[in-house]
């Protein structure tokens, strides 16, 4: 094949053969996505299944006669599963393979989802709903590994900037999809549309995210020769898993009581329930700007204890904008408070996304990256778990939710005494450390 132009100085046209590499590009179909941002998208697909509870808890009530008390149960009961296991699911993960945990988490949370859109009563579901709670551990313990092995040192931190807005990606999606899908078909067919998408979530990351050999120090004199409890020793014994994990929680906590309650604080204010999703989804979507933003920025060389400074700082003024006032009513008019959340959510998006980043930093070696990540995500799922009730505890002392933003600032503070810890056990890190100490 021959490539045919002009010439520079003449009219005339000259004929050179094409290079090789042009002629035997493949068709623009072939084109895949980077596999570390499928990974991402099966974070986001686990996610779903966390929230799809919340616009169908009407539907449920109606459909199966699910309390109030047993619908606390169903959004807590994913979370409780990470409080209590976290750990030892990511020690699993280190045994089990990167790739392998990822596939089997969606493949459980597929066949738990179908089952659950199948239930008839509500204990069956709680069941279920227990059983989606292991599959997402199983899904998203890999990924900041995973991530770590698929992309250069260059893109490590933007990439799990991405990752760290799978939540409330997850969330958000949720909040406007659901009630549409709910309202036209059923919560049924929710909960089965959602099985069928981590079936096909799974079928495309088994294709796309390529076979991993062990990792640096994986043989069997190294890494893998680590048992499962010599991995959860090494990662307990580390300071560093330590203060990322505790400090998740201050953020994870304090996000989700704000965030979970203002379907409540926006119908007590008399806002329709359409309007009300929205809004809440739109605060969600907001938190994933800065979880890309801190991504990028730690690119580009940021300190990651000042992204988190920033972090704890803004969501502190924010919630006391937003809440601050007496029983008779906030000081400062809607729009500036919604301003106040949704500035709250992005800021606070700083927070997860630099924290991934530490829990691989400060892992202690490269065969505890699933282990460390677990017990991050445990100590996130007990700040998820304990914060809203804390807010709600605030609320009903005070009657009314003036005083959230003293529980949120306290979370902030202690999330700031950590920050300083953090920074402490980074200085002592090699200059050019480039992975796990």
């Amino acid at each position: 094949m021959q490539e045919c132009r002009r010439g520079e100085s003449s009219q005339r046209r000259y004929c050179a053969p094409m290079p090789a590499s042009i002629t035997a590009e493949p068709a623009p179909a072939a084109v895949r996505l980077d596999p570390a941002l499928v990974v991402v998208l099966g974070g986001v697909c686990a996610a779903l299944h966390l929230s799809k509870l919340p616009p169908a808890v009407t539907a449920l009530q109606q459909a199966l006669g699910l309390t109030l008390v047993q619908a606390g149960f169903l959004l807590s009961l994913v979370q409780f599963a990470g409080m209590c296991v976290g750990l030892a699911f990511g020690a699993l993960v280190d045994v089990l393979g990167l790739k392998r945990s990822m596939l089997a988490g969606l493949g459980v949370l597929t066949l738990a989802g179908a089952a659950g859109g199948a239930a008839r009563d509500v204990p069956m579901l709680m069941l279920l709903r227990a059983l989606e709670g292991l599959g997402f551990l199983l899904t998203v313990l890999p990924g900041p590994a995973l991530i770590r092995r698929l992309v250069g040192a260059g893109r490590v931190s933007r990439v799990l900037g991405l990752w760290g807005a799978y939540v409330p990606a997850g969330a958000a999606l949720s909040l406007l999809v659901g009630p549409l899908v709910i309202s036209a078909l059923g919560w049924r067919l929710w909960w089965w549309a959602l099985a069928a998408l981590s079936g096909a979530m799974a079928l495309w990351l088994a294709r796309a995210v390529p076979a991993l050999s062990a990792a640096p120090g994986g043989s069997a004199q190294g890494a893998d020769a680590l048992g499962w409890a010599a991995r959860l020793a090494r990662t307990l014994g580390a300071p560093g898993p330590w203060l990322v994990g505790v400090t998740f929680a201050m953020y994870s906590g304090q996000w989700l009581a704000v965030v979970g309650f203002l379907p409540a604080i926006y119908t007590e204010a008399g806002i329709g329930a359409a309007a009300t999703g929205v809004l809440t989804a739109v605060v969600a979507a907001m938190n994933i700007s800065g979880n890309v933003g801190a991504g990028r920025l730690l690119q580009r060389g940021r300190s990651a204890p000042r992204l988190l400074a920033i972090g704890f700082g803004t969501m502190a003024l924010c919630a006391l904008a937003a809440f601050v006032g007496t029983p008779a009513g906030p000081l400062l008019p809607a729009l500036l408070r919604y301003a106040a959340v949704l500035l709250y959510s992005a800021a606070g998006g700083l927070i997860p996304a630099t924290l991934f980043y530490l829990a691989v930093r400060l892992a202690p070696g490269e065969a505890m990256l699933g282990s460390t990540v677990g017990w991050v995500q445990q100590w996130s799922s007990f700040g998820q778990f304990g914060g809203p009730p804390l807010v709600a505890a605030v609320a009903t002392y005070a009657g009314g939710w003036q005083y959230t933003w003293v529980a949120t600032g306290a979370c902030a503070l202690v999330g700031l005494v950590l920050t300083a810890a953090l920074a402490a056990r980074l200085r002592r890190l090699p200059r050019a450390h480039p992975g796990p100490a």
